[in-house]
């Protein structure tokens, strides 16, 4: 007699979500950044989103397994960038109600308390193409009222910024959007084991959130296969998310 199949891990859940940034995108270029975001961006190609473009962080267009399949050469990629044709999954060390991200640091800037990655390439991201973001440990240090200084722009702040859109925050404890009349942050799913009162206690401003909240889509028994063998035999997700 056969094992019963392993259910799914809270990671892999969301590996799913972040996957699931990508859904209906065509040919773009995905640039996941985190474990989980790549593993859920090579599932998408490999599944539901054969046309997405992935890179391996330099010049080189590759597919999920790594081998080469196209050259993307610096003046290419810089149109990608700015003209809508990316789709950037980002870290967040505080995040807020609007979308408004901070990777900087924490503290009044002229004088932090704690010095982060700098702002980088944030605002290009966040204003010319696409950007999520993946947060593996949700809390009220993460998700804040307001954020000490905007590096990712938020709906509050994007006005008339052509390509600037933020299809999803995936956490792991659920997928939150920006699909109210406000633009602020919803709750879209919960992760299987999450409750309501968990994501509200662990965030620090009012979240809107449905009289009905559904789960986020649990992985096929193919995808399951892909993320265990093929893309992260290693089982390196559970460090991010261990649940």
């Amino acid at each position: 007699m056969n094992a019963s199949p392993v259910p799914p891990t809270r990671a892999e859940y969301c590996v799913i979500a972040c996957a699931e940034a990508w859904r209906d995108g065509g040919e773009i270029l995905a640039s996941p950044m985190g474990l989980i975001p790549s593993v859920g961006a090579r599932l998408a190609r490999l599944t539901f989103a054969p046309d997405l473009l992935l890179t391996d962080g330099e010049a080189m267009l590759v597919r999920p397994d790594g081998t080469v399949e196209g050259w993307l050469p610096y003046r290419q990629h810089l149109a990608l960038v700015t003209g809508g044709r990316r789709h950037v999954m980002m870290g967040a060390s505080q995040i807020d109600r609007y979308g408004n991200q901070n990777i900087s640091c924490i503290g009044d800037w002229a004088q932090p308390k704690r010095q982060l990655l700098g702002v980088r390439g944030a605002p290009v991201n966040t204003l010319n193409n696409p950007t999520s973001y993946w947060v593996p440990r949700h809390s009220r240090r993460v998700f804040v009222e307001k954020v000490d200084l905007v590096c990712g722009v938020g709906y509050d702040h994007a006005a008339g910024a052509r390509f600037h859109r933020i299809p999803r925050v995936v956490s792991d404890l659920g997928v939150f959007d920006f699909a109210t009349p406000d633009h602020s942050m919803r709750l879209a799913s919960l992760h299987p084991g999450v409750s309501v009162e968990q994501v509200a206690e662990a965030t620090g401003f009012a979240l809107n959130i449905p009289d009905e909240v559904p789960y986020t889509r649990e992985p096929t028994a193919d995808e399951l296969e892909l993320i265990r063998e093929v893309l992260d035999p290693a089982g390196v997700r559970s460090r991010e998310v261990a649940v």
